[in-house]
């Protein structure tokens, strides 16, 4: 079957990874601007294939697996390199990559359960902190000047601290969401079905 306009922008942005990590880690004149230009767009293709799905009425649950699977691969491709490149503490990058494993897992229990939680503003502004930042700091070497600090940090350290900021909400966020749908859904317990539901 032909993945139609939506999924192919989010196979589109799968296929830039290794073109990003192989031009932001390779030793090539110019190979961090190639990098940066790649995220950029496939960071933007984010916007798209939402965009489009919504107004041709495309939502389909290859799509719904798609998405948000290339936002966490992109976002975890950029921490590894960057770390690789030592512009990134390993523990933060570990922090971000162990949320979206987290919400990855609790997705699948949810789709078991014919559960669909939906993104929220923290989620949206989560993402937005994320790309920020990984741009920031792949342009950094070449284009900030260290002297450029704020009470003795950096530029990057401030967004850097932001993104973790706004991933640890937004994973709170989703698992309490998570956990108000899914404790009101029927349990099969031995043959029985329990009813959970509880209504406020």
């Amino acid at each position: 079957m032909r993945p139609n306009l939506p999924n192919s922008i989010s196979l589109f942005r799968v296929l830039m990874i290794p073109v990003f990590m192989v031009f932001l880690l390779a030793d090539v004149p110019g190979g961090d601007i190639v990098a940066l230009c790649v995220f950029v767009v496939a960071a933007a293709s984010d916007f798209l294939d939402g965009y489009f799905a919504r107004r041709n009425q495309q939502v389909t649950v290859l799509g719904a697996f798609l998405d948000p699977l290339a936002d966490k691969l992109l976002v975890m491709a950029a921490l590894v390199s960057l770390v690789s490149l030592g512009d990134l503490s390993a523990w933060v990058a570990m922090v971000v990559i162990a949320r979206e494993l987290a919400i990855s897992g609790l997705r699948m229990v949810a789709a078991v359960q014919n559960v669909v939680i939906s993104a929220s503003r923290w989620g949206k502004i989560k993402t937005a902190s994320q790309m920020l930042a990984i741009a920031v700091l792949i342009i950094e070497p070449r284009w900030l000047d260290p002297g450029w600090t704020l009470w003795g940090q950096t530029v990057s350290w401030y967004l850097v601290m932001i993104m973790l900021v706004f991933t640890v909400l937004s994973g709170i966020d989703y698992f309490a969401h998570a956990w108000r749908r899914l404790s009101g859904q029927v349990v099969v317990t031995g043959g029985r079905a329990l009813d959970k539901t509880k209504e406020d």
